[in-house]
């Protein structure tokens, strides 16, 4: 029997944060439905949805719910990430999965494999401080139509935004660069252990089923040779174990054009910070990738308030197994 579906990722830059002072929904939801619907995606991963509490209830996905209202994928299946307490959603950037295919499972999984990291401050004796993970990573097993599972995680890394530490910043401004710098590596540690969180999770699955259907989605923060991409492909090539080959993941967007590889604009470059990797064995059907790109701004060159859908493109797959 032959399986066929889409995969998708996107970036909803924090949707739903009209609350918070952020642009207002309506715009961005006119903004935002077309790309959605252009997906044509049986399977879509979303970042960034945010969440408010009205009279006191728990947290529920507005601007999610506007968003898909009236399209197909109002009544797809969904699951949400917990916030990192695990009992309800955070505020901000949760991350959602929508499925036309059954979710048969999900876990919203925070430091379940690699716990908090412990960072000593540079020149300060005996003094440290705890890292933990922003976000979890949200996962999900869906039943395609010839019975197998679909393993699917979805995630969003650390930015590479300086991480603030006691004693790094006067008023709100870095005390130095050096205190910069710090901040920078702190945040560049966090990201590849996010990595290796979703890394450790793959493991698992090879454990028990080697022929696994794997694919890992979302905002990665991070392009090319980076430690974090790096951390979860696994390529042989890097860890010289050539019997692990059946564990590597491929990153599919390498298969775009080099004129159509990104997908955020950024101080006057062309990103491709959100990825899709995948299986051996789910590369095996693959078919092609997309990266709805086309509208995308500077994410420096227009206001915070300027009407928008979001400033990354989402990428969609196709496979036929």
């Amino acid at each position: 029997m032959s399986t066929s579906f889409r995969l998708a990722t996107f970036n909803l830059e924090s949707l739903g944060d009209g609350d918070r002072g952020g642009p207002p929904l309506a715009p961005r939801l006119s903004a935002l439905r077309p790309l959605l619907l252009a997906l044509e995606a049986e399977v879509v991963c979303l970042q960034e949805v945010n969440a408010v509490s009205r009279d006191k209830r728990p947290r529920q996905p507005e601007g999610l719910e506007a968003l898909i209202a009236g399209t197909p994928y109002a009544e797809a299946a969904r699951c949400l990430s917990l916030g990192v307490t695990g009992t309800h959603l955070a505020d901000r950037h949760n991350l959602a999965i929508l499925s036309r295919l059954p979710i048969r499972s999900w876990q919203s999984l925070h430091h379940a494999f690699v716990p908090p990291l412990d960072l000593p401050l540079i020149g300060r004796e005996g003094v440290q401080v705890t890292r933990n993970f922003d976000r979890p990573l949200l996962f999900a097993e869906l039943e395609l139509a010839d019975g197998r599972m679909l393993h699917l995680l979805n995630l969003h890394l650390r930015a590479p935004l300086a991480a603030a530490f006691p004693g790094g910043k006067r008023e709100g401004t870095w005390r130095d660069t050096a205190a910069w710098a710090e901040g920078l590596y702190h945040a560049s540690l966090l990201r590849s252990a996010q990595a290796l969180e979703a890394r450790l999770l793959v493991e698992r699955i090879f454990d028990a089923e080697p022929e696994a259907l794997i694919a890992v989605c979302g905002d990665f923060n991070a392009e090319g040779e980076a430690a974090a991409l790096e951390v979860l492909a696994a390529p042989p090539a890097k860890t010289g174990l050539a019997e692990s080959a059946g564990r590597a993941l491929v990153t599919l967007d390498p298969g775009l054009s080099p004129e159509r590889r990104f997908s955020l604009r950024h101080a006057g470059q062309a990103l491709m910070v959100d990825h899709i990797l995948v299986s051996p064995a789910l590369f095996a059907g693959y078919r092609g990738i997309d990266s709805l790109n086309a509208h995308l701004v500077d994410d420096c060159a227009q206001s915070a308030g300027a009407e928008r859908g979001s400033f990354h493109a989402p990428l969609v797959a196709a496979f036929d197994l």
